[in-house]
């Protein structure tokens, strides 16, 4: 008797298709990752042709991608030059075993009281390969007011919190620093000569706050502070931004000590959560209240 050939069953259609949903699922993630890797080397932002190149993905693929990694804040965009950088959620998964802080959790309250004070945008700033990067903000109510989307970079030499950041700096990653990165003109009154630069940090040094007078955008002036860590290392920086027509300097004795009272808080705080005792060179003293400028 002849025997029969066991049929073989075809793959269903629902089967096809979650086979290929899940194969579709998985180069997505890779492809993901990928940019994110691309964005990691990149020092500071890229646009979409520019990471298609590098990583060889086409246009509508990356688009796609930065589109879905902006909402979930794994990378930033830069709606003025449309491009893009890593975000506060990358660093913060990136340094999840290294005790990174969650600065928008530790700073906003502080924050907002110096927006409360003042009138105008409170920002914190820590250094991060090279840049200054926004990691927590609190805005006024007013209509005109300054805006840095967190994760924006900025340059060092030309803000008020890179400025302080810079300063507390070794000579020699100063010099690294000028040396990978230059001195960029942005306005009139950016420093652009190192030696020049060199007696600004010696300044902020001595004086304990540095002034941005419109040197990365005109007619916007920026007061920053450091933020000393456990160990009285310079860990991050808090300034005040507004227009130099409410900024002027006849506010700036008024508002200082408003910010090193706020940075020594932050500190606390900061010290709270690491559970180590704080070192801080500023002092915790209620100054006489300020009100603000008027709009």
């Amino acid at each position: 008797m002849e025997k029969r050939k066991k049929a073989v069953d075809a793959p269903k259609a629902p089967q096809i298709k979650q086979e290929y949903a899940s194969l579709s699922a998985g180069q997505s993630i890779e492809r993901a990752l990928d940019l994110l890797e691309c964005l990691a080397r990149t020092s500071g932002w890229a646009g979409i042709s520019e990471l298609s190149h590098a990583t060889g993905q086409p246009v509508g693929t990356i688009h796609r991608l930065l589109k879905t990694l902006t909402a979930r804040e794994y990378v930033v965009r830069d709606s003025r030059t449309r491009r893009y950088a890593l975000g506060p959620a990358f660093r913060r998964l990136a340094g999840a075993g290294l005790q990174t802080p969650n600065w928008t959790e530790i700073a906003t309250p502080f924050l907002q009281e110096l927006v409360e004070i003042s009138g105008e945008t409170a920002n914190l700033a820590v250094l991060e390969r090279n840049r200054a990067v926004y990691e927590a903000q609190a805005q006024p109510s007013r209509l005109v007011r300054m805006f840095t989307a967190l994760g924006n970079r900025v340059p060092l030499h030309c803000t008020g919190c890179g400025k302080v950041l810079l300063a507390y700096q070794p000579d020699s990653v100063v010099a690294s620093i000028v040396a990978e990165e230059g001195l960029p003109r942005y306005t009139e009154t950016t420093i652009t000569d190192p030696g020049h630069l060199q007696q600004e940090l010696e300044m902020i040094r001595q004086q304990g706050y540095a002034i941005d007078n419109g040197e990365q955008e005109d007619g916007v002036r920026c007061i920053a502070v450091p933020v000393y860590g456990s160990k009285g290392k310079v860990v991050a920086a808090i300034s005040i931004s507004g227009p130099s027509s409410r900024v002027d300097s006849r506010h700036i004795p008024a508002l200082l000590p408003h910010l090193k009272r706020i940075s020594s808080a932050i500190s606390s705080a900061l010290a709270t959560v690491q559970e180590t005792p704080v070192v801080n060179k500023v002092t915790q003293e209620t100054p006489p209240p300020w009100r603000p400028a008027s709009t």
